[in-house]
């Protein structure tokens, strides 16, 4: 059976933009114009989004300890009364709290922690339970956010992180409120998805531990990297990572400031992070956010943040901007393979997430979660541009089992036991891959591996506290035998990159493997060995590290090892093309219908033949998206 992707769907698939109107920003319930208002929800449901994320400004809402304004709750219910003219929902956040580079308190706060303090988790959840009970049976009403990047916002500049513990109570109380308060409808923590399970470092917030409290997960990302793919990436990769909760997850915040833009790379941003973010398994986004706020620049954050004036998908005065327009294209897209009623297909090639990248063991630290997150992102990158779908399989739930293909890129970290249950992968008929990576600092550095010779074919020629340096610029692998789609006498080349410690190769010697590829001293580079009825493929290269270490690399050639892996393994395929700049994925309706997306990666028109349709020829925009229904076999 393959393995599947995916963790299902809120009932509606939300559409929408984090929401403040121009009016006064943060400030705008002190501002409240019931006709803007009216006009700025207008623009976004003519151009087809369906949802806001709404705020209750704390200091404003909750001015006293033991009193929330009901004038501004009643502000509050017009906004909603707006969005239900409209066809329209919202989704209010509580504790606001955090907005737009700067930290709000209600001035009663007094420097109490917002996790430990007994007396202000209980005015938090006091306040939560009020708003809901005045608010909870309105039919706008969409769903509930207990806070806005609360990472941010919870402990003081230059305290330590809260710990879990402490947290996950304070999230529990939180939630608790909300259905005290008669609240059904859909929650969760509007934190931004940074913890460990998806970013490797440890702010406090757990996706596995505060998974039965909620009912979606929402990333925000606005991740700034030095390489395009990667960038067009980002937002899909934090999706896969938040999936381990095993709950739907929206993208509830991404965007960009137009001051830092093109008009025109506006918009390839917001269609690459939608299209990829769907492929990797989002079922809601929500773009950061309604409008320009030109008439703020004297009000705080905007006068110390001038570049958050322009994060609008539209203008100061509602004119649509570029992100707006793609949004609407997505929308179309959206309905007309109505997605609520479609699925991700299985995938038959797994992703392995080292429990190190999540687990604090003794003896490993956060640069192993660090090193273990970024090569993992680069396999995923490579995986992508081979046509390969993977599916993320974590070691800290035991590895499924029923995947063809085991993609290990530069693990250097597992435990004793899953390394054997991967060999019993491979005896059962799975190819399992590993790159080799010395890791990046000197403690315990090398291979974590007790069985790698046994498990590999090899024996390996390590020096005890010694790394065999990469000394060459550009590594040359050659091909000595056909592997995949990888002719005999074909030359990969590969820049190299990365520090002192994890620049270095893995010199082996074969006992049982047979060399596929060697360097460019004729040392072994690419073994493959047979191991029941299947096989393990080990390279003695880190790529993934050295390509993720590198600015303006992607593509690069792992993927042709990828693409040939898969072929070797037989790995069902639904939609390939040979390019490595259009990525290729499906999606299954329930009535049986496939269709297929090609997302491209040029900066100019380009023309693919996609294997696995009827003949069919596709011609992309730079940078752009075609979907269609899919026939034929997959490959």
């Amino acid at each position: 059976m393959p393995v599947r992707r995916g963790s299902g769907k809120l009932t509606d698939a939300w559409l929408g933009a984090n929401f403040w109107s121009r009016t006064g920003g943060p400030l705008m319930w002190r501002n409240y114009d019931p006709g803007v208002v009216r006009d700025e929800l207008r623009v976004l449901a003519e151009h087809g989004l369906r949802q806001t994320r709404s705020f209750f400004y704390w200091p404003d809402f909750h001015p006293e300890p033991g009193r929330v304004d009901t004038a501004k709750v009643e502000l509050f219910r017009d906004f909603l009364d707006a969005h239900r003219e409209l066809g329209m929902g919202s989704i209010p956040t509580f504790i606001v709290g955090h907005m737009s580079g700067e930290n709000w308190d209600p001035q009663w706060r007094a420097d109490k922690d917002l996790y430990a303090d007994v007396w202000l988790v209980g005015r938090q959840a006091w306040f939560i339970e009020k708003m809901v009970r005045a608010l909870h049976e309105h039919p706008a009403v969409a769903g509930w956010l207990i806070s806005n990047e609360m990472p941010i916002y919870g402990r003081r500049r230059g305290e330590p992180e809260a710990p879990t513990a402490q947290v996950t109570a304070w999230a529990t109380l939180m939630v608790q409120a909300v259905r005290a308060g008669g609240g059904h409808q859909p929650v969760s923590l509007g934190d931004g998805a940074w913890g460990i399970e998806v970013t490797g470092e440890d702010n406090g917030y757990s996706i596995r531990e505060t998974a039965e409290l909620v009912d979606f997960v929402g990333p925000h990302v606005y991740q700034m990297e030095t390489d395009r793919i990667r960038q067009h990436l980002a937002a899909a990769f934090a999706c896969e990572m938040a999936a381990v909760a095993g709950k739907p997850v929206i993208l509830e915040e991404f965007g960009l400031s137009s001051d830092f833009v093109s008009a025109t790379n506006q918009a390839h941003h917001y269609r690459q992070q939608l299209h990829n973010s769907l492929l990797a398994g989002a079922t809601g986004w929500l773009a950061w956010n309604n409008t320009d706020y030109d008439n703020l620049a004297h009000q705080d954050p905007y006068r110390h943040h001038p570049f958050e004036m322009h994060f609008g998908i539209t203008t100061n005065t509602g004119e649509p901007k570029p992100p707006l327009l793609e949004l609407r294209e997505f929308a179309r897209i959206l309905d007309r393979v109505d997605f609520v009623n479609t699925r991700r297909e299985d995938a038959d090639a797994a992703l392995v997430v080292t429990s190190y990248a999540e687990r604090d063991y003794p003896v490993s630290n956060a640069a192993d979660r660090a090193l273990a997150v970024r090569t993992l992102r680069q396999g995923y990158v490579a995986a992508r541009e081979a046509s390969l779908p993977v599916a993320f399989s974590r070691e800290e739930d035991g590895l499924d089992g029923d995947a063809r293909l085991y993609l290990l890129p530069c693990v250097r970290q597992l435990l004793a036991p899953t390394w054997e249950r991967l060999g019993e992968f491979a005896d059962g008929g799975a190819t399992v891959y590993l790159s080799f990576c010395s890791g990046e600092h000197g403690l315990h550095r090398a291979f974590w591996h007790a069985g790698l010779n046994e498990m590999f074919g090899v024996e390996h020629e390590l020096a005890y506290g010694l790394v065999d340096p990469i000394v060459e610029d550009v590594i040359e692998l050659e091909f000595v035998e056909d592997f995949g789609g990888i002719a005999a006498g074909e030359v990969l080349r590969f820049a190299s990159g990365g520090n002192e410690h994890g620049r270095a190769f893995l010199p082996v010697t074969p006992r049982g493997a047979k060399v596929v590829a060697v360097d460019g001293h004729g040392r072994p580079a690419l073994l493959r060995h047979r191991a029941g009825d299947g096989e393990t493929v080990l390279c003695t290269y880190p790529l993934e590290y050295l390509a993720a270490t590198r600015a303006a690399v992607n593509p690069e050639p792992t993927y042709r090892i990828y693409d040939a892996l898969a072929r070797e393994a037989g790995v069902r395929r639904p939609l390939v093309v040979d390019d490595p700049r259009v990525f290729t994925d499906t999606l299954v309706h329930a009535d049986g219908r496939r269709f297929g997306w090609l997302v491209s990666q040029h900066a100019e028109e380009v023309t693919v033949s996609p294997v696995g349709d009827a003949e069919r020829t596709v011609t992309l925009e730079p940078y752009g998206v075609r979907v269609f229904e899919l026939f034929g076999e997959a490959t």
